[in-house]
């Protein structure tokens, strides 16, 4: 018999994939329902290997989706609820049209809602894998939150972002989690340690809102990635509550309010502007966990050094933490009305710190201006009339350099009207090659070197002294007989010497380089021809970061050189004002 042949296209690539059009006409619904929904499943185009035969050999380029993903969409049941709304807005448009307020109010009181809890469940089957994708979460949520009421963004979203973040933020308080901190252009970035996953978020400046047109931003867009993230930073909060043994939603210990407070507010703003201060420790529930010093498990199952080795640093890298977590531990600060007070309330409570402010500025002060306890009082001006003498008055970057640096770095430099040392980002890994590193932060990895190898090399003086006291008494006994030995070995045999004349070698300096780039080729023809694209994508990405490396460095240069040539000009100057001055006199 003779097989019928296989029509084009139906099976490879050309079955693999659809467009948009198609997909839109298999799920019958509109391009805003499709985009909605696939943000809220986390479906993306895709890039097909053969884009002629995806497109089943049309011209252009079209935006491809994987048949398996839009056939997975069929079955959700949220685009019965898109499909509602729909039918809603029709139903209050034609009541509005003819004026029927009565079917309108109806309408309206049963407005359709859209529960993401399953998606949720579904996108993050456990508590990890939604910590490993929180980074974008907490940032948006983050910006949300200091959002006014927009077109697209409602007032209620935004104030939801304010009271789930605040409520992340108590919990890195209460735990402990936080390692780094850094300070740009674009915010205050902040990286914790939570069920050992890294995250790292950025909290925008407090700066008044800047209003963008549509083409530079869609708000549609980022309200339903932040509808969806605002459930799945409810979840990750409450499961962190409760890992920490705190209420949810979080409580305070003791919360006396006075009659002037209780005439003012009820008691739900009460307890949210206290939740906002982050200044007051929450209540934990009935049955509080006792903390305990846990010691690192040894498995040498090798006996290799490299395992040790290992098992030392991770053994080192937990000291460190737990330091760094009672680094402010029996500090007071006071911080005056310039300095941004949630970031600095945060880090400083993060690390065991009490902080307060003018209670006339803001709720949740614990103590006064005039409390001779205080220690450090942070301030961002050129000076001040009164002062205590008691107390640093620094600059808001020691805290932040302090943290990365893991130590009290000294406070001299830091004072207030000083000129501040450059504020290193705490992100830059030291062994990674290819990235761009400042002089200063290079002079401190190898401050930090140095100080390493001169402990090492005291630890094993003092190892040889040891052992050169406890066999120094050996040593006594048996010099007697070693000299007689010796005394009879040179006696009998007496060396004959000789003498050959050597040769110089000559070693030329340019052969090794060109023998290193010869080598260098021949692995490169040795790479397999499946490779070959990739190990050049590779090399162009090396040399990208070589050239950007080279521009920074011109850049930090010329940025030198300038500030030279200021600083003669300003003492030029200042030398022509005495000479002047004299000649006057």
């Amino acid at each position: 018999m003779v097989s019928k042949r296989k029509k084009k296209y139906t099976s490879g690539e050309g079955a693999q994939y659809m467009t948009r059009k198609a997909a839109l006409k298999k799920l019958q619904l509109s391009l805003n329902d499709f985009r909605k929904l696939c943000i809220l499943k986390g479906i993306y185009p895709r890039e097909p290997r053969n884009r002629k035969r995806a497109q089943k050999g049309k011209a252009g380029i079209r935006t491809m989706y994987q048949v398996k993903d839009i056939q997975f969409l069929l079955h959700e049941p949220i685009i019965w609820r898109l499909r509602d709304y729909k039918i809603f807005n029709k139903k209050v448009g034609r009541a509005r049209a003819v004026k029927d307020f009565e079917k309108l109010n109806k309408y309206l009181n049963s407005h359709p809602t859209l529960k993401l809890d399953h998606i949720v469940k579904e996108r993050y089957p456990t508590f990890i894998d939604a910590l490993k994708d929180l980074d974008d979460c907490l940032t948006l949520c983050f910006l949300f939150s200091t959002f006014p009421s927009l077109a697209h963004v409602p007032r209620d979203q935004s104030a939801l972002c304010r009271r789930l973040t605040l409520e992340f933020l108590h919990a890195v308080i209460e735990g402990g989690c936080l390692r780094k901190v850094f300070i740009s252009i674009k915010g205050f970035y902040f990286q914790a340690e939570i069920k050992g996953q890294t995250v790292t978020w950025i909290t925008p400046h407090h700066f008044s809102f800047t209003p963008h047109s549509k083409a530079e931003v869609d708000f549609k867009v980022m309200s339903t990635f932040v509808e969806f993230y605002t459930v799945m930073l409810g979840f990750v909060n409450f499961r962190l509550y409760h890992s920490l043994n705190l209420y949810y939603p979080p409580k305070f210990t003791a919360l006396q309010q006075s009659g002037d407070e209780k005439s003012l507010v009820d008691e739900d703003i009460f307890v949210a502007e206290r939740v906002a201060a982050l200044n007051l420790p929450l209540s934990k529930t009935s049955n509080e966990l006792v903390e305990e010093d846990f010691e690192l498990d040894k498995f040498n199952a090798d006996g290799s050094e490299a395992n040790e080795e290992r098992q030392e640093e991770i053994r080192k890298e937990m000291e460190k933490i737990k330091t760094l977590k009672n680094l402010f531990k029996g500090f007071k600060f006071y911080l005056n009305r310039e300095v941004p007070r949630e970031p600095l309330v945060f880090v400083i409570r993060c690390f065991g710190g009490e902080v307060s402010w003018d209670k006339t500025l803001f709720v949740g002060s614990t103590f006064d201006e005039d409390d001779e306890s205080i220690t450090h009082q942070i301030v961002d001006r050129p000076s001040m009339d009164k002062q205590f003498i008691s107390r640093f008055y620094i600059q808001p970057q020691w805290v932040f350099d302090s943290v990365n640096a893991r130590d009290l770095l000294p406070v001299q430099k830091y004072f207030m009207g000083e000129v501040l040392p450059p504020h290193l980002s705490p992100f830059i890994d030291e062994e990674k090659d290819q990235q761009y590193i400042p002089p200063e932060a290079r002079a401190l990895y190898n401050e930090n070197e140095l100080e390493e190898q001169h402990k090492n090399d005291e630890n094993q003086d003092e190892e040889k002294d040891e052992e050169s006291a406890e066999g120094a008494e050996d040593d006594d006994d048996e010099e007697d007989v070693e000299e007689k030995e010796d005394d009879e070995a040179t006696a009998s045999k007496k060396p004959k010497l000789s003498v050959s004349t050597g040769e110089v070698f000559k070693e030329v300096p340019w052969e090794k380089d060109r023998q290193e780039r010869q080598e260098f080729r021949l692995r490169e023809k040795m790479v397999k021809k499946k490779h070959r694209n990739l190990y050049k994508s590779m090399m162009d990405g090396k040399q990208k970061r070589a050239k950007e490396i080279w521009l920074l460095r011109k850049k930090r240069r010329l940025h030198d050189e300038k500030e030279k040539g200021d600083k003669k000009t300003i003492k030029k100057d200042k030398g022509k004002e005495g000479s002047k001055k004299k000649v006057k006199n």
